[in-house]
């Protein structure tokens, strides 16, 4: 089978939506997008938090979105975020053929992607608490983060910050599951709150929080 050069997405607004993804995780994190495409679904999953070194307690916590395809396609490759940035930034108004970047990369996350079915509903937060978490978080990183810090130290305190369980005193009489704050911020960063409370679901050591918007997906690390 000839290898698919591009994606003909569904209209001129899945190809802002996709633009809006794609930037709002660069913003975050400048890495990689993982583009995975079957009959005329295309899934991209981005990483926002993982272990930078053997052995370190964090989980790795991706973002997906699912977007329709105008004509269907075969995908499986992961390629830089900028690379998809630019081919979408030189696409006119209407223009919805979006050139697959022929430079392929190699990340350790996305060769362990999230089961599509099994998934069984465990609870559901506010998305005022995740909200609320996502802000406290990054004002407690900013405030421990010393001047000059290096990489390494900014690292461990986000580790540190993101891979606790996020507090849910502030919801006691829900079913709350055992959910890491850096799923808050995964939210938030990408835009998938929509005001409505978040289902949470399960599926072996994978959890992901759904809304309208998109999924934040959670493979639990050593501190979980």
């Amino acid at each position: 089978m000839p290898q698919t050069q591009a994606l003909v997405l569904a209209d001129a607004q899945v190809a802002a939506d996709l633009r809006t993804f794609i930037g709002r995780a660069r913003a975050a994190d400048d890495g990689a997008v993982h583009l995975s495409a079957s009959g005329t679904v295309l899934a991209a999953y981005v990483c926002l938090i993982r272990p930078r070194s053997l052995g370190e307690a964090v989980p790795t916590i991706l973002g997906m979105r699912t977007m329709p395809l105008a004509e269907p396609a075969e995908v499986e490759l992961t390629v830089t975020l900028g690379s998809v940035a630019d081919r979408l930034a030189r696409m006119a108004g209407g223009d919805v053929v979006l050139p697959l970047p022929p430079t392929h990369v190699v990340e350790s996350w996305a060769g362990v992607l999230p089961p599509r079915g099994g998934w069984a509903r465990d609870g559901e937060l506010p998305s005022a608490l995740l909200e609320q978490a996502a802000r406290s978080g990054a004002q407690q990183i900013a405030a421990a983060v010393p001047a000059e810090a290096g990489r390494p130290v900014v690292e461990g305190l986000r580790s540190a910050v993101w891979g606790a369980p996020l507090e849910a005193a502030d919801a006691p009489a829900r079913t709350v599951p055992q959910v890491p704050a850096g799923a808050a911020f995964a939210a938030v960063t990408l835009g998938f709150l929509d005001g409505q409370d978040v289902p949470v679901f399960s599926s072996g050591r994978w959890l992901r929080l759904s809304s309208s918007r998109g999924h934040v997906l959670v493979r639990s690390g050593a501190s979980l």
